[in-house]
């Protein structure tokens, strides 16, 4: 137990600076820089919840990036994903009550009763969802959920394509983890926590790969034939050894009433699927589908299909990314990139939106300028759910610069980000002697 007095004091003496370096090497933060960072957390959360002595403890979730496999998770497919630099942190302390209160720079503060721990419909599509949801999820596995402060702030910007919404389901599921089940939930089943608060709660009907990529960390390549028992392979990826930087550029567009567009692609994959007798395209031979072509088409229409194809090829050149980056052949691993992401605006078809204008067109026009400033070079794809969402593009080193100040020239200062991938998951920093 500690004033946040003293807890500032540690902070200052480098009491988490192996934290620090452990989480925030990859992208070469100066320990400086992270100490102000963390010192702004104690500050917010004496501005909002007081001092006086607790149990206080710092958490991070990283926000992810997906390498291979575009809108496969939801149908039990494969995946490769990784965590990045940026997350979002907490301080955190029990407060002896039944109530949780999680303020977020910058947002009016959530509070949650845990009397009810079913979904609001009022909180629908907003962060309380989300804390009600896994704090409901971790009281249905037995451990005895109380309430907490929480005061965070997030480098994980919405809207990024880093998927803010799960690194906070994990950075809450950790805060849960620790202080009510002892560290006891594995970073699997703190994935599958969000994932629940997400679709149940929330409202959102996504698949694992977000919070997974965010709970586990590193490089991993995922398999979800049994999403109740995922399979995870860690991978490693030196891009700077490779001559390269990872950027995932904003396209800036307005990611409102898009629900529906998202919600499209999982539900006409599952009807091609249940059409063929299985409830996820992972349960149906590709063969099988290939040979009901035409019946599929008088019941379903194309674009089914069309998305049905994709998830055929993309599932399985998720699996030969991963096997190309265990084998260090990174030429062949960028040749796959870019091959998904003509499956993503071909077939997938999560480029255009039809609920948008027709000359509202930011993500063709992104990838569009990408493919030109890289000349050749490198790859670029579509990323995450699509639609007005982001693009990544694998940048050699020594175009980065041209690159990035072409894109912004386009979209405007700020809108292309250049990740690191990060080593670890979901963590509550460890704080030396």
């Amino acid at each position: 137990m500690k004033d946040l007095h003293q807890l500032a004091a540690g902070l200052a003496a480098g009491r988490w600076d192996g934290a620090f370096a452990a989480l925030y090497a990859c992208a070469g933060r100066p320990v400086d820089q992270c100490r102000a960072r963390y010192a702004r957390l104690i500050q917010g959360f004496a501005a909002a919840f007081g001092d006086g002595a607790r149990d206080y403890a710092f958490y991070s979730a990283p926000g992810r990036t997906e390498l291979g496999g575009n809108h496969t998770d939801h149908q039990h497919g494969r995946v490769l994903a990784a965590s990045v630099d940026l997350d979002v942190i907490a301080l955190a302390a029990p407060n002896g009550t039944d109530t949780v209160r999680v303020l977020s720079e910058g947002f009016e503060m959530d509070v949650v009763d845990l009397a009810r721990l079913t979904p609001v419909e009022e909180e629908t599509g907003h962060s309380a969802s989300l804390i009600r949801g896994v704090c409901a999820a971790f009281a249905q596995r037995g451990w005895p959920v109380r309430g907490f402060d929480a005061y965070t702030t997030s480098a994980v910007l919405k809207g990024s394509g880093l998927s803010s919404s799960a690194a906070f389901e994990v950075l809450i599921g950790n805060i849960a983890d620790h202080l009510f089940a002892g560290g006891a939930e594995s970073p699997v089943a703190i994935a599958q926590i969000g994932q629940y608060a997400e679709n149940v709660f929330f409202g959102k009907p996504s698949g694992l790969l977000d919070q997974m990529a965010s709970s586990v960390g590193g490089v991993v390549a995922m398999d979800f034939a049994d999403p109740a028992d995922p399979k995870v392979r860690p991978l490693t990826l030196d891009l700077a050894g490779q001559g390269y930087a990872l950027c995932i550029v904003d396209t800036g567009a307005d990611h409102a009433d898009l629900t529906d567009e998202y919600a499209a692609i999982p539900a006409e994959m599952k009807a091609v699927a249940a059409a063929l007798g299985g409830q996820v395209l992972r349960d149906v031979p590709e063969e099988a589908f290939c040979a009901a072509l035409p019946a599929l088409r008088r019941q379903l229409g194309d674009r089914a299909l069309l998305r049905a194809f994709h998830f055929y090829a993309d599932d399985q050149r998720a699996a030969l990314q991963a096997d190309a980056l265990a084998a260090g052949d990174f030429g062949r691993f960028l040749t796959l990139v870019t091959e998904s992401g003509v499956s993503s605006f071909q077939y997938l078809q999560n480029v255009f939106c039809r609920s948008k204008p027709a000359d509202e067109q930011p993500v063709a026009l992104a990838l569009a300028l990408a493919q030109t400033l890289l000349a050749g070079a490198g790859a670029v794809r579509v990323h995450g759910g699509g639609f007005a969402g982001t693009i990544q593009a694998y940048v050699p080193l020594e175009r980065v610069e041209p690159f990035r100040a072409g894109m912004e020239a386009l979209l405007g200062p700020g809108m292309c980000h250049v990740v690191s991938v990060r080593p670890a998951g979901g963590v509550r920093l460890a704080e030396s002697e």
